[in-house]
């Protein structure tokens, strides 16, 4: 069996593993991402910028306000992409399986390599950030 790497995801950290046979699933790295468990209220950012109308006394914002978390979450989606794209390109693995919650994972599909994209054998739209190798498993094989 070629390996596969399976990506567990969501906003507040990851988890990957490694498959190299249908019994053989280990966990190869924690990530951490404590910044994506705050809070818009928590997190320390400016407003969009005002300006006046040009006539009468109005004020509006002049760009389209982003939540603060949604931002923090793009960041990380790209920075485990970033990790999947070097992960194919060194020839670690073969396929990928991503497992994350609908709102994460269309995040994190939409900012893969296309050529990494191209590998993903499967989805699973599933929010699962403590999972261990035997449970994980029972959701691979559709258990």
């Amino acid at each position: 069996m070629e390996t596969t790497w399976i990506l567990v995801a969501n906003r507040g950290g990851a988890s990957l593993f490694e498959r190299t046979s249908k019994d053989d699933i280990r966990r190869v790295k924690d990530i951490s991402h404590a910044q994506g468990r705050l809070k818009n209220q928590d997190i320390d950012t400016d407003k969009a910028a005002r300006s006046f109308d040009r006539f009468g006394p109005g004020r509006h914002a002049t760009g389209a306000e982003h939540e603060p978390t949604e931002h923090i979450a793009e960041q990380f989606a790209k920075s485990l992409a970033d990790m999947l794209d070097q992960g194919r390109i060194e020839h670690v693995y073969t396929r990928l399986i991503l497992v994350a919650g609908p709102e994460f994972l269309g995040r994190l599909l939409k900012t893969l390599d296309a050529n990494t994209a191209a590998i993903v054998t499967k989805t699973i739209d599933k929010n699962l950030p403590d999972i261990n190798e035997q449970d994980l498993a029972g959701y691979l094989d559709g258990a």
